[in-house]
């Protein structure tokens, strides 16, 4: 039986793979092994539960409440609110643990529910192997007056603005800003955040219907963004996803800022005010080199670890640093919060244009993107990449031409028979050159049929 635990969270669509069902025993067991076998103060455990405004979360949130209550959990319902904020608001309380129920940038029809342990952290893999195994066990019921009550967190949003607010380097009076919040959860919350912040704030995407969650906006989604900074003469504008864990932004005319620069500048900025932990940045191995060569001016490191924001966070807890992130707008702060959070990141990218006094497209330029090929070769065994010679030699080769101007990287998908080459370089023709190259000898070497041999 297949994992059901994903790289972030029970994802799926819902009422296929994620049913009411399905929801009811995830929540029993996150009870026990999240709840009771962790609260040791002798009181009932308490469970702060958010969501983002798909329909189907309507439906998973109350399946999600009743299996936590009906198990002897006390549950906050926060209401709509970005992943975040509810990662934030498991430690504001103190809660035991958290539940956000989202599919992020995914569109409407999926769904998906997380955890997070106390402290509003991620769970590691054991841990969510330790849920799946108490799914297959006796549900604990309890009766009378040891029954979970559900109420609601009606200060959850004001709590989640007024920490951000607290970050503020310096206020955005002066500023307009266009917000696209994918009608999304941060619909609510990230305008008036910004105002509050005194930014003059233009609103797309925050129109959410249950249904029209990443329809053609947001982060994944940037021309209406681009249209709409470029049509109303703004400072900069702001990307969210559909659970606000990430940002992009857009300068003033319609440039796309992605989550590198974000980083470049953001690093910089916290070195020259010496709050850069160590002057390191952690990073995956799919940034741009342009951001190592930049930061490497700069005075300061990369910690490069494998994709996904998870193994940013790991890498960033295990040396103690507190700037990290990824080229799609997955930056974590370690210092306000313990996942990626798309209003922290454009809150504070908005701040270095306020009290610099440059804008963004400027403030970009500390570093140059190289040009960048990614070939996915399909139908090639995968777990040959570390072992053939030819494949080294062909890596080897391509490296030594683009000597300190460009880099190569194969992955292997995690899941089908693909291998992922990606190459930057000086220019586009080049980097399109190797790639085509080495994609030619991984189908070569790595073909499905030679496997055996």
């Amino acid at each position: 039986m297949s994992r059901l635990f994903g790289t972030d969270g029970v994802r799926g669509l819902a009422n296929g793979l994620l049913t009411a069902e399905l929801a009811l025993q995830l929540a029993q067991a996150a009870a026990v092994v999240l709840g009771h076998d962790r609260n040791s103060n002798g009181s009932r455990p308490r469970a702060v539960l958010a969501r983002d405004p798909r329909a189907s979360g309507e439906f998973i949130a109350a399946a999600v409440e009743a299996g936590l209550s009906s198990s002897g959990i006390d549950v906050y319902d926060a209401g709509v609110l970005p992943t975040p904020a509810a990662a934030y608001l498991v430690a504001d309380l103190d809660a035991d643990f958290g539940v956000m129920i989202s599919a992020s940038h995914n569109p409407a029809p999926d769904n998906g529910i997380k955890f997070f342990a106390r402290g509003g952290q991620k769970l590691p893999d054991d841990v969510e192997d330790a849920i799946e195994a108490q799914m297959t066990k006796e549900a604990v019921r309890p009766t009378g007056p040891d029954v979970g009550r559900i109420q609601r967190f009606s200060d959850a949003e004001d709590r989640y603005i007024v920490h951000l607010l607290r970050t503020l380097p310096h206020r955005l009076d002066g500023l307009t800003v266009v917000l696209d919040c994918a009608n999304g959860a941060a619909s609510g919350c990230s305008p008036q955040l910004f105002k509050d912040a005194g930014a003059d704030v233009i609103v797309i995407g925050a129109d959410p219907d249950g249904l029209n969650i990443n329809d053609g906006v947001g982060s994944t989604h940037l021309g209406p963004l681009k249209e709409a900074v470029v049509k109303y003469g703004a400072n900069l504008g702001i990307a969210h996803d559909g659970d606000a864990d990430r940002c992009l932004a857009v300068d003033h005319e319609g440039n796309e800022v992605d989550g590198d620069q974000i980083m470049a500048i953001l690093a910089i900025a916290l070195k020259k005010s010496g709050k850069l932990k160590d002057d390191v940045l952690v990073a995956t191995v799919m940034s741009n080199l342009g951001l190592k060569l930049a930061l490497r001016d700069a005075g300061i490191t990369i910690l490069e670890t494998a994709v996904g924001d998870r193994y940013v966070l790991e890498g960033m807890r295990d040396g103690g640093y507190n700037l990290g992130g990824e080229q799609s707008g997955h930056v974590i702060f370690s210092d306000h919060a313990t996942t990626g959070d798309g209003l922290l990141t454009g809150l504070q990218l908005a701040a270095q244009v306020a009290l610099t006094g440059k804008p963004l497209k400027e403030l970009a330029t500390v570093m140059t993107k190289l040009p960048q090929v990614l070939i996915n070769v399909k139908g090639v065994d995968r777990s040959r990449v570390g072992s053939s010679d030819v494949l080294a030699q062909a890596v080897a080769a391509a490296e030594a031409a683009l000597g300190d101007t460009g880099r190569v990287l194969l992955r292997p998908s995690g899941t089908e028979p693909v291998v992922r080459v990606m190459v930057e370089a000086a220019d586009e023709e080049t980097a399109q050159s190797i790639a085509e190259h080495l994609a030619q000898v991984v189908r070569t070497e790595l073909a499905l049929e030679l496997a055996s041999n």
